[in-house]
């Protein structure tokens, strides 16, 4: 999570326990990349792909998803015509509606987010994660604290203490939608001390550059948003970085900023990057996209365009993928009903 600003990314994290131990699951789960699995003969597309995204043309999404189009096109690893469907709205339901449109047909697959789960928790959508086929987890990307370098705010445990004592001086940024990954870790940060979390203060903004803005003129006390949105304010010392939710440093310039949890704050949120299918592919059109999506995270290309975006490279098989949304499923259940907004 750097990046457009010279980051350059640090190594694959390769093990999830954790993770899930600092978002308070009761299970431990490791969950790694894992080895590649051989393609299982018995099924190749016949027909066009489509790779659905659910915003629209122009955004990070939909820039990626032309990303690795174009690499999977050019590296033969499909050898039928991909088109990027865009099918914007609903924070990414109205994208996989349309993908249940197709059960069972592999031709369709959607580069999703963590609105997955979310969506489903807050009763946006009646789409959960266990009404599609998970396929391969490509890239994390993590959330960072930031105040105005005036803020008398210094660190971590800082802005623990001012949650603590005195949460409405504290309004906190983020964009684009209560309920997501940013609103969650500034809440998992706000439950840290033991308080009421539903006493913090959010405002929510269209865009994390309008969140970022506000936090330099002092018009909200704190900004949550991806780490690597912050680098070119920090090193123009309009923004302090107070700490990243992690489970280790970042490297480049955010190397320099310590973890939340290296504070003694049990926060570690990231916006995640999978593809998934509609429900019901089998065995043998799950592992033609794993192996296809396996190779594509290995390319330098692909590698390259994760850096430019302040994202980990991080790949998880279909196993893994299903694990890890049901643990972040229950994760982020857990602090959204401490905010009131579970359904």
């Amino acid at each position: 999570m750097i990046s457009r600003h010279g980051r350059t990314s640090s190594p694959p994290i390769r093990k999830r326990t954790d993770l899930y131990a600092a978002l308070g699951l009761s299970a431990l789960l490791a969950v790694g990349v894992g080895p590649c699995p051989a393609q299982t003969a018995g099924w190749k597309p016949a027909r066009p792909i489509e790779i659905i995204v659910g915003v629209s043309p122009g955004g990070g999404i939909d820039r990626t998803a032309r990303t690795l189009q174009k690499i999977m096109q050019d590296k033969r690893y499909i050898e039928v015509a991909t088109t990027v469907i865009n099918k914007p709205g609903g924070g990414g339901a109205i994208a996989q509606s349309y993908l249940n449109q197709h059960p069972g047909d592999a031709h369709y697959v959607y580069l999703t987010a963590t609105s997955l789960l979310t969506n489903h928790i807050t009763g946006k959508s009646t789409l959960s994660h266990k009404d599609i086929t998970p396929l391969a987890m490509l890239s994390d990307e993590y959330i960072g604290l930031a105040v105005n370098t005036e803020s008398p705010l210094k660190s971590g445990k800082d802005l623990l203490e001012a949650l603590k004592t005195r949460p409405e001086s504290v309004p906190v940024g983020i964009a684009t939608a209560i309920g997501n990954t940013n609103h969650i870790a500034a809440a998992l940060v706000a439950k840290a001390t033991g308080g009421d979390v539903k006493k913090m203060r959010v405002a929510v903004f269209s865009s994390g550059g309008e969140a970022m803005t506000a936090a330099i003129g002092g018009h909200v006390g704190l900004v949550a948003t991806p780490a690597a949105n912050l680098v070119a304010h920090m090193q123009a010392g309009r923004l302090r970085v107070l700490g990243i939710a992690a489970p280790q440093r970042l490297s480049g310039v955010l190397a320099a900023v310590p973890t939340l949890r290296e504070q003694g704050i049990p926060a570690i949120v990231a916006n995640w990057r999978p593809m998934i299918g509609p429900k019901g592919l089998n065995a043998a059109q799950t592992a033609f996209w794993e192996d296809a999506f396996a190779k594509l995270t290995r390319t330098a290309e692909w590698r390259n365009e994760v850096e430019t975006g302040g994202s980990i490279n991080h790949y998880m098989d279909s196993r893994e993928l299903a694990a890890y949304f049901d643990a972040q499923y229950a994760a982020f259940k857990s602090i959204l009903g401490d905010l009131g907004l579970a359904k």
